[in-house]
């Protein structure tokens, strides 16, 4: 909206009002930072939920793929040709095999639910979930027949093991005898610890070589599943889809989103209600806004008649109030940017201060799955929320700027 040069002048001196009017202001005031606060919130709960949307999908789909072919009765003895097949189909880029078994880990008196990985040397070493993320120890250290293990950070807290300590593995399918079945204890070096980022595997995973986990679930040379990259996650049915018949009545396939609805389709609804709700913070600035320019109008009603008389036009006084307001909401917006990425870029200091003032944790793993808060903006995402609240405070003055424009003169200056 383009305004002339005698109209800026004006809304410069509306937006600085003298000492008689300075309630007016200090009500701008709570409208701009109003504003302020509401961009703020939504751009730091949409990155919240962007990135913890995003390092969910990485850190799960790094470890279990985008999709798993898994075998009937926990086995896959014909893995091989299930690896050669899904590799030569269109858009799978890797597949690799697997080994998982619940079991049991033991170390000093002390025994754990584990989730045993078998995975071979090379994958444990490239695997993108893994590969940097030791806290102590090497993977590189993981050779088949070694007998050593890489298990997860909070799994070492709970058994208060660290490298060089031997831990047994408990399985409860051992060997049949004619006294029963024993159970096979393994002991195992720890190699490693390591530390992915998602709570749970942290607290269950127990990494080794494939021939050791074979050797130790007596499984020969079957493995339990072939996991499965592609270069277009969300076109995974499609891409699998000749592969289904081929695996037949070997196993079945599951992709990521089938294995993670619930919790995936938890974080969209999530984000739309945070984002419902956050919005109505900018609908009540929008209100303050309203309220500011209409006690402006009031306050100036003199002045806007002495306009009028000196020839300035309706849609001239329209645009005089609609660029105060919008003044008002821009600085808003940008300051509300300002704040947003700053809290976002010290997040982690932030949700520390938190804690401190209120002595609660505000980011518990165990609780949120994530060790460390995650964020992730979206430009285009934060130009809409910036466009948003400024479509709001401009729809705002629109009522103040219509009645300022159909001030009469006459009757307001009739006893002057």
């Amino acid at each position: 909206m383009l305004i002339s040069r005698y109209e800026r002048m004006i809304a410069k001196r509306y937006l600085l009002p003298g000492r008689s009017e300075a309630f007016i202001a200090v009500v701008a005031g709570f409208s701009l930072v109003a504003v302020m606060l509401g961009v703020a919130a939504l751009i730091v709960v949409m990155s919240v939920m962007n990135g913890f949307r995003a390092e969910l999908f990485d850190k799960i789909t790094g470890l279990n793929g985008h999709a798993v072919v898994q075998g009937y009765g926990g086995q896959l003895r014909d893995w091989q040709q299930i690896v050669a097949e899904a590799k030569a189909l269109p858009g799978v880029t890797d597949a690799t095999p697997l080994i998982e078994q619940p079991l049991f880990a033991s170390y000093n008196g002390r025994v754990e639910f584990a989730q045993i990985r078998g995975m071979r040397v090379e994958d444990i070493r490239t695997n993108p979930a893994l590969k940097g993320k030791e806290v102590l120890g090497s993977l590189n250290s993981l050779q088949n027949g070694s007998e050593t293990i890489a298990i997860g950070s909070r799994l070492a807290e709970s058994l208060g093991a660290t490298i060089g300590s031997e831990i047994s593995i408990i399985n409860p399918q051992g060997v049949a005898t004619p006294f029963g079945t024993n159970m096979r204890v393994v002991p195992y070096k720890v190699a490693a610890i390591f530390e992915v980022g998602i709570y749970d595997f942290d607290k269950i995973f127990v990494i080794m070589p494939i021939p050791d986990a074979q050797t130790l679930l007596l499984l020969g040379d079957g493995v339990s599943m072939v996991e499965i990259d592609t270069n277009n996650p969300d076109k995974v049915g499609t891409i699998l889809a000749p592969l289904a018949d081929k695996v037949g009545q070997r196993g079945q396939i599951s992709d990521w989103r089938m294995m993670n609805r619930e919790l995936f389709e938890a974080l969209a609804v999530d984000r739309i209600v945070s984002f419902t709700v956050l919005s109505i913070i900018l609908v009540v600035a929008a209100f303050n806004i309203v309220s500011s320019l209409i006690m402006l109008v009031r306050a100036k009603t003199r002045d806007i008649a002495v306009l009028r008389t000196m020839g300035a036009t309706r849609s001239g006084l329209m645009r005089i109030f609609v660029t105060v307001g919008t003044t008002i909401g821009a600085v808003g917006v940008v300051a509300g940017g300002l704040l947003g990425f700053l809290i976002i870029t010290f997040r982690a200091q932030v949700t520390k201060f938190i804690g401190l003032v209120t002595g609660q944790q505000i980011w518990d793993p165990t609780m949120r799955f994530l060790t460390e808060l995650p964020a992730r903006t979206d430009p285009v995402e934060t130009i809409g929320i910036c466009v948003m609240a400024l479509l709001f405070c401009f729809l705002a003055t629109l009522y103040p700027a219509w009645k300022a424009s159909n001030t009469d003169p006459v009757q307001v200056l009739r006893y002057e």
